[in-house]
């Protein structure tokens, strides 16, 4: 893993109610799946009646409620061909 900066923070209550904080952005949501954009890259949630609750992207922080079935981190992309180089 590459060095990353920011704070995440993540609770999930019985598998039927995560708040988080270190969100930026929606980007995809569906009964069965929410993607969020979060400073520490891209969180899939995977369930069922999924539902977006207590959104707050000036302050960070977010719920989802709904049966979550797993939790799935995806690495921030480094952008431009120089960036390989500055590792």
């Amino acid at each position: 893993m590459g060095d990353m900066t920011g704070n995440q923070l993540l609770r999930l209550e019985d598998r039927k109610k995560l708040t988080m904080t270190g969100v930026s952005e929606v980007v995809r949501f569906e009964e069965n799946l929410v993607v969020l954009q979060t400073e520490l890259g891209q969180l899939h949630i995977h369930g069922q009646g999924l539902q977006l609750k207590n959104l707050s992207l000036e302050g960070g922080q977010a719920a989802v409620e709904g049966l979550i079935a797993a939790l799935i981190f995806e690495e921030p992309r480094q952008r431009g061909v120089l960036s390989r180089f500055l590792r």
